[in-house]
């Protein structure tokens, strides 16, 4: 089985006042593509390298099926790891890179041959089996990375930020690939990134980690529209949700600084402990009717996106970040300069305790 537990798994480097990852418990199901996402330095890394065997396990346990792989070698722990940087050998042939693991490993030359030209085939890299990396681009030095992988035929593929060296089309390209690659595959797959799009976009499921513990892990959908803390609503989702400073009224939330209130239910502002956050995305904005009361932005950019627009503006008040972005229907020509009123839906505001940080809604 190619299932994956972290049991209280901790990473203490010597002298550091405290852990990079303080005791991480995560499970990963057989056949699971799991993304671990979050800012640089979170510990996303050093997790991933703990289960490759790579940093050393302070205290807990990693277990890859039902073994206990804590204390394994790496060599022995029936993993396949894709760098950010393909840690190609130059001198070498494709098809010899794809090989190489597997002649270390004294397999018969037809079988390797065999796995070889499989992987070509599955990741079209058979015209250029002779080339060296060298004579390959970007996205072809990745596939090869990737065909190095498969060709062992692992438990458990690990993926540490594999898109970095991309280019932005490129990128789009290749985490499709990969994506429907492990899906074809079934091979349990850990991959990590800090592109939150990425993990949006590739994931079964998404671990979002902050200061090496998890905040929440859930599939895409659930982190974008239930996110449980302020921290994972700001990360998951582009452009980011915009946070404006509430105070808690008859009819709802009053953003500070203004004339208008935010609907909210009132069983809602009882749960919380202080004051109150409003989180509103981008999308949950719409232009406030003639007459009607909204917040106050002026436009500053236009993104213009075709179907659609995001605009960018400033909010010249108190409780309101110094930044307002809304999406608009596209042309609606907007001008840099104009002034509008925005409301938020109400059935998709979130609202959070300033002192917990906690989503109450």
């Amino acid at each position: 089985m190619g299932t994956v537990t972290f049991d209280k798994a901790q990473r203490w480097y010597p002298g550091a006042p405290e852990p990079t990852v303080p005791g991480i418990d995560l499970e990963i199901g057989d056949g699971e593509f799991m993304v671990l996402v979050g800012p640089s330095g979170c510990g996303k890394s050093t997790t991933l390298r703990m289960l490759a065997g790579l940093e050393e396990v302070n205290s807990g346990h990693i277990y890859i099926g039902d073994r206990d792989v804590t204390t394994v070698p790496p060599k022995d722990r029936d993993i396949a790891m894709v760098f950010q940087n393909y840690a190609l050998y130059p001198h070498m042939t494709v098809a010899d890179n794809l090989a190489f693991a597997l002649k270390m490993a004294k397999m018969p030359k037809a079988e390797r041959n065999e796995r070889v030209k499989e992987a070509a085939e599955l990741l079209g890299l058979t015209d250029y089996l002779d080339r060296k990396p060298r004579a390959l681009s970007g996205g072809q030095r990745q596939r090869v990375a990737m065909g190095r992988a498969i060709v062992r035929k692992p438990h458990v593929f690990l993926m540490d930020e594999p898109l970095s060296n991309l280019d932005a089309k490129m990128r789009v390209q290749t985490r499709t690939d990969i994506a429907k690659l492990q899906s074809d595959l079934g091979v349990t797959t850990v991959y990590v990134t800090h592109d939150q799009v990425e993990a949006m976009t590739m994931g079964d499921r998404v671990a979002v980690m902050n200061k090496g513990e998890l905040q929440q892990v859930d599939t895409p959908l659930a982190l974008y529209d239930t996110p449980v803390n302020r921290f994972v609503a700001g990360f998951i989702g582009s452009p980011a949700m915009n946070f404006l400073e509430g105070e808690s009224t008859t009819d709802g939330v009053l953003v500070a600084g203004t004339d208008y209130t935010v609907p909210v239910a009132r069983d809602l502002m009882a749960k919380a402990r202080s004051g109150v956050t409003v989180g509103v995305r981008p999308e949950a904005w719409h232009l406030a009717e003639q007459g009607e009361e909204g917040l106050p932005v002026k436009v500053t950019v236009v993104e213009e996106l075709g179907a659609d627009a995001f605009i960018h503006g400033t909010c010249g008040v108190a409780g309101a970040p110094s930044l307002v972005v809304f999406r608009a229907e596209g042309r609606r020509h907007l001008q840099k300069g104009s002034e509008v009123k925005i409301v938020a839906d109400p059935e998709r505001v979130h609202i959070f305790d300033d002192q917990t940080e906690e989503r109450l809604s």
